[in-house]
Order: structure tokens, then sequence, then C-alpha cells
């Protein structure tokens, strides 16, 4: 009973996401943010974020947190938004704040569910990679933020399922993403100028990411080399 009950608890806030995501998709919530609406809406807005700042700015984390928790596709929309409405350097600290928020709550429930089922039936392959991800975790994540090959929602489920800590999670995300937050926070505060989000940064800009993505992999380069040497 005990046992079944454990199982409960660790599957019953996965299987709660799912629903709320397929809920969601079903009734059309990730179609409701759209680069239309938002600058025909604009003006509204901005006028409710100069009114009342601080709630404002608590109502926008909480709907970033979660339309990342719910993986909804309205990321890029939402970052344009936040640097329409706040500026720059609030927008950015704002945006990142919901953003390592909802990325912590799937996190938490994947490492909680799928993570724990994966690690009790796992061989020697996986404990390898498991001890090699946890000691490297922090180059490891940076590198994940910070080159935009990787779908942001896919990064918030694979750390969780080799055990990686919460803090090195929170922390790698937080910082981690603050370099392309801020360059689409900038492009934001021009919103009513955007006609499409297509080549919104440039190529340069993309290359910059992945060459500090890069960067963020060479103390795990060093210490697996040191390791050889020894």
């Amino acid at each position: 009973m005990s046992m079944d009950l454990g199982h409960l608890r660790r599957w019953a806030p996965l299987a709660l996401l799912a629903l709320l995501v397929a809920g969601a998709y079903v009734t059309g919530l990730h179609n409701y943010v759209n680069l239309e609406r938002l600058q025909m809406q604009k003006l509204l807005f901005l006028d409710y974020a100069n009114n009342k700042p601080a709630s404002s700015a608590v109502i926008f984390i909480f709907s970033y947190a979660g339309a990342v928790a719910l993986s909804l596709p309205v990321a890029t929309l939402l970052t344009l938004l936040g640097g329409y409405l706040f500026g720059a350097w609030l927008g950015t600290l704002y945006v990142v704040t919901g953003a390592t928020a909802g990325a912590t709550v799937v996190f938490l429930i994947a490492r909680s569910a799928l993570g724990a089922a994966l690690r009790e039936k796992a061989g020697g392959i996986y404990k390898k990679i498991e001890s090699h991800m946890q000691e490297n975790a922090a180059g490891y994540m940076l590198f994940m933020r910070l080159v935009p090959l990787f779908p942001f929602f896919l990064v918030n489920i694979v750390p969780a399922l080799f055990n990686v800590k919460p803090r090195t999670y929170v922390l790698t995300t937080f910082f981690g993403i603050i370099p392309g937050t801020f360059v689409y926070v900038n492009l934001g505060t021009a919103l009513g100028e955007i006609d499409t989000l297509n080549d919104l940064v440039s190529g340069k800009t993309l290359l910059a990411f992945t060459l500090l993505g890069l960067f963020a992999l060479v103390p795990a380069v060093y210490k697996k080399i040191r390791k050889r040497e020894e």
C-alpha cells in the first residue's frame, strides 16, 4: 500500500502537468499570443505597466513561468513584450526569472518521476553518463542554455534524467539564458516595428552564442584530459 502511495506521489505531478499541457493545446491557448495581437494591444499593456509596475511585473513573471512550464511556443513573443513594457534591464530580469521558475517546475517534476524511474532500472552505461554529467553539470548546462540549437523544453528535462542537483540547474539556467534573453528583450523595445519573427537575430549573434557555449565546455574537456594523463 505504501509502495502504491509512493508511486502515486511520484507520478501525480507529471500526470497533472501532462493534462495541463494537453488542455492548453486542445483549447488553442498556444495560439492566443501572437505578434498581431500583441501589436494591437501593446498600448493597453504599456499603460497598465506604467500605472501598476509592481502588479504588472508579477503578472508577467507568472505568465512567463506558466508558458514555459506548459511548453507553449510563445517564449519569443513574451520576451519581446517584456522588453517593450519594462525596458532592457528590468525586462531581462523579469523574463529570466519567469523562464527559470517555469523550467525549474518542469525539472523537479521530471526528476522525481522520470529520473527516479530511470535510475531504478538503469544499468552501468547510465551510471557512467550520470556520474560524468553530475561532475561537469555546470559546463554542460551552460553549453545547452547558451547554444541556440537545443529546444528549451528539452534542456529542461534532460538534466532531470541524470539527477543534476537543483541548485546547479537553477543557477546555470538563470545565468545561461541571460545573453540570449537580453538580445531579444532589446529587440522588443521596438515591438511596433517588428513585422515578422523570422530572422530577428543575425547569424553572427547565433555564432557568438555558440562560441560562448563551447567556452563553457572548456573546464569539462580539461578535466577529461587530465584524467587520461593521470
